[in-house]
C-alpha cells in the first residue's frame, strides 16, 4: 500500500473514532469514563449493522411478510438481506427518532427484530440492562440520535470493513486507556501482524498463485479478531482467487462480540468464531489448519485452568501437552502447544505457525522441567524454523522484549531442515511522534519487507544467525565428590564411595560434545576424585538468544569518565550559585 494511500485511511479511522468517542460524552453523569466503552462499542456495532443492512431494509420486510411462518425463512431472509444476518423490525435508527416518547420500547423491538447469529453478539455485549438505564436517564433517545448523524455515518460505502476493524480496536484503546486498564490486551499492533503474516505465506506457491484455493486459519486467542483479518486482506491483495477461512476461539465477551460481529460484517462464517477458556474448554478439539498464527497472553498464570490442563495433560500425545507443562504462573507455552497441536499432517500438507511470546520460553526451567521438555520437543521434531526478536516498545501494553516464533512441520527436503534461524530485528524500528500507551516505536513498512527478506533469504549476517537443532541441547550432569571422615579417608558403604552432598555440582554438557572427553577436561583437572551420577542425567533446551547477538564494548577510559565528571560538577556549581544569588 502507498504511504500517502495508509495517511489518509489512518486520518480516516482516527477521524471516525473522534466522532464516536464524542458521542460518549451524552453518557457523562449517567456513566463514569470508564463504563463508556460498555455502552458505546455495543451500540456501534448494532449501527455498523444498521448501515449495512439499509440497503435491502425493504425487501427483507417484505419478504418477511411473506415467509415469517416457514420453517425455512432464515435462508430466504438471508438471501433478501443478501447478507448472513438480517433485522425484521420495521424499524431503523433513522426510523426510530419519528418516536421520542416511545424510544426504549420501539428500540427493544428493532434489536429482537435481528437474525440469532446477531442475538449471540448482542448478548455478549451484556447491553439490555444498558438499555434500561439510559431510557430511565432520559438520555436512550439523545444517544441513538447522535449516530444518525454525519459522525454516525458508518455505511459500507464510507467505512470499508477493514476500516471498520481499525475503529473498533481504537475505541477499545481509547476506553480502556481512560480507565488505565490494559491497553492492549485484545490487539497486536497491525504492523506486526503484517511481519507474520508476511513470514506466514512466505513462498507458499498453492495459496499466492493458485486458482480457488480455500485455506484455514485460526487464532486460539483472537481477541477482536485483528490477526485474521490482516491475514485475509494481505492475502486478497496477493491472490483475489484464494479463499482464507477463519477459526479462532476468545475468552473476553466483548472483544468475542466484535470479532464475530466483524466475521459477519464481512460475510464470513461467524460461527467459526467460538467463545470460552482455550485452555480448559478447547471448542476445536481434534481439528486442525494451515496456517496458525497468535499473540497469546503472557505473563498470566492459569491456576484457574489447572485441573482441566493437568487432567488432558494425563492423555499424552492424545491431547494437546503431551510434552510438558509450564509453571502456572505464565501460560503462554499452553497456547504454544495448543498451536502445533493443530498442524496438519504432512501427508495432508502440514501447516505453519506463528506466534508472539515474550523471552520467558525460550530459557525458563531447568533440565527436565516442562518448558524445557517443550523445547526439547519442539527442537528434537524439528519443527522451529525461526525466531524474530523483535525492538522494545511496539506493543501498547508492554515495553518488554518480545519474539515471534516461526513453526512449520514441513522443513523436511529444504535447506531449514534440522537448523534455527535467528533474527534480532531489536533495531529496526521508526520512532513515533506521540506514544500510544508503552508504543513508542513503529516497525515501518521497509523494515518489514527487511525482515521479511532477511528471513526468506535464510542466510547468516550481523542480525542473522543459523544453528542446528542440537546447538540449543545439552545434558545436565551431576558432578559427585567422595564423602570423607575427619581423618580423610573414604566413607564405603558396602564397598562404594558415598557422595558429599555439600560438594555436589552440576555441569551442563553441549550435546555435541562427548560427555567423557568434556568430563575429562573440565572438571577431573580441578577435582581428580570426581565422577559423573549418570542416573541423574537429564537433556535439557535452552536458546539463549541475546547471548548469541551480544557485542562486547569496551569501558570508557577512566580518564574521559573523570573529565566528564569534572565538567558536571563545574556546571552543577555554576547551577547553585544562580539559585543561591552566592
Amino acid at each position: 500500500m502507498e504511504e500517502n494511500e495508509m495517511a489518509t485511511r489512518s486520518a480516516k479511522i482516527d477521524q471516525k473514532a473522534d466522532l464516536i468517542w464524542a458521542i460518549a460524552d451524552k453518557l457523562t453523569g449517567v456513566y463514569k469514563p470508564h463504563e463508556y466503552g460498555d455502552v458505546i462499542l455495543p451500540l456501534t456495532v448494532i449501527r455498523r449493522f444498521d448501515c449495512i443492512l439499509s440497503d435491502t431494509k425493504d425487501a427483507v420486510l417484505q419478504k418477511y411478510e411473506e415467509v415469517k411462518n416457514l420453517p425455512m425463512k432464515d435462508v430466504l431472509l438471508r438471501k433478501a438481506a443478501e447478507k448472513d444476518f438480517y433485522n425484521t423490525s420495521k424499524y431503523t435508527f433513522e426510523r426510530l427518532m419519528d418516536d421520542p416518547d416511545h424510544i426504549e420500547e420501539n428500540f427493544r423491538d428493532y434489536l429482537n427484530g435481528f437474525s440469532e447469529n446477531v442475538q449471540d453478539i448482542l448478548e455478549k455485549f451484556k447491553f439490555d440492562g444498558h438499555i434500561t438505564t439510559m431510557a430511565n436517564k432520559g438520555i436512550l433517545y439523545i444517544v441513538l440520535k447522535e449516530y444518525t448523524t454525519d459522525r454516525g455515518n458508518l455505511h459500507p460505502n464510507e467505512i470499508s470493513n477493514l476500516e471498520m476493524g481499525y475503529i473498533f480496536e481504537e475505541i477499545i484503546r481509547r476506553f480502556s486507556e481512560s480507565h488505565n486498564e490494559d491497553a492492549g490486551q485484545h490487539y497486536t499492533p497491525r504492523e506486526v501482524i503484517q511481519l507474520m503474516v508476511n513470514i506466514l505465506f512466505y513462498d507458499d506457491n498453492d495459496i499466492l498463485s493458485g486458482n480457488n484455493v480455500a485455506k484455514t486459519i485460526y487464532d486460539p486467542a483472537c481477541g477482536t479478531g485483528g490477526m485474521l483479518s490482516v491475514a485475509e486482506e494481505y492475502l486478497h491483495s496477493l491472490n483475489a482467487s484464494t479463499e482464507l477461512v477463519s477459526f479462532g476461539q476468545e475468552i473476553n465477551d466483548q472483544t468475542f462480540a466484535i470479532c464475530k460481529a466483524d466475521m459477519l460484517i464481512k460475510g464470513n462464517n461467524a460461527d467459526y468464531i467460538k467463545d470460552g477458556n482455550t485452555l480448559s474448554d478447547d471448542q476445536f478439539a481434534g481439528s486442525t489448519f494451515d496456517y496458525i498464527l497468535s499473540n497469546p497472553p503472557f505473563g498470566r498464570e492459569w491456576k484457574n485452568e489447572k485441573a482441566k490442563v493437568e487432567e488432558e495433560a494425563k492423555l499424552g500425545f492424545g491431547g494437546r501437552f503431551g510434552a510438558g507443562l509450564p509453571a502456572a504462573s505464565d501460560g503462554q507455552m499452553l497456547f504454544l502447544m495448543t498451536a502445533i497441536s493443530k498442524m496438519k499432517d504432512i501427508d495432508k500438507g502440514g501447516s505453519r505457525i506463528a506466534i508472539i511470546h515474550n523471552g520467558s520460553p525460550l530459557f525458563t526451567g531447568d533440565a527436565g522441567s516442562g518448558p524445557s521438555e517443550i523445547r526439547r520437543y519442539i527442537l528434537e521434531n524439528d519443527l522451529l524454523e525461526a525466531i524474530i526478536a523483535l525492538p522494545n516498545d511496539i506493543f501498547y501494553n508492554t515495553g518488554i522484549a518480545t519474539y515471534i516464533w516461526v513453526l512449520s512441520n514441513k522443513k523436511a527436503g529444504t535447506v531449514r531442515e534440522g537448523k534455527v534461524q535467528l533474527i534480532n530485528a531489536n533495531e529496526m524500528y521508526v520512532k513515533r511522534r506521540k506514544a500510544l500507551g508503552n508504543k513508542r516505536n513503529d516497525i515501518s513498512e521497509e523494515d518489514i519487507a527487511e525482515i521479511t527478506k532477511i528471513y526468506g533469504d535464510f542466510k547468516e549476517s550481523e542480525i542473522s544467525q543459523i544453528y542446528d537443532n542440537e546447538d540449543f541441547g545439552y545434558t545436565k550432569i551431576t558432578v559427585e565428590r567422595p564423602l570423607r571422615d575427619e581423618e580423610g579417608n573414604l566413607v564405603l558403604k558396602k564397598g562404594k564411595k558415598q557422595p558429599d552432598t555439600s560438594l555436589r555440582d552440576t555441569e551442563n554438557v553441549p550435546l555435541k560434545e562427548d560427555i567423557k572427553e568434556y568430563f575429562e577436561r573440565e572438571v577431573l583437572p580441578f577435582a581428580p576424585d570426581a565422577w559423573i551420577d549418570e542416573k541423574k542425567s537429564k537433556v535439557g533446551y535452552e536458546i539463549p538468544f541475546t547471548r548469541y547477538f551480544y557485542k562486547y564494548e569496551a569501558p570508557r577510559p577512566s580518564a574521559e569518565i573523570m573529565a566528564e565528571i569534572m565538567d558536571l560538577e563545574t556546571e552543577l556549581s555554576g547551577s547553585l550559585e544562580e539559585v543561591f544569588d552566592l
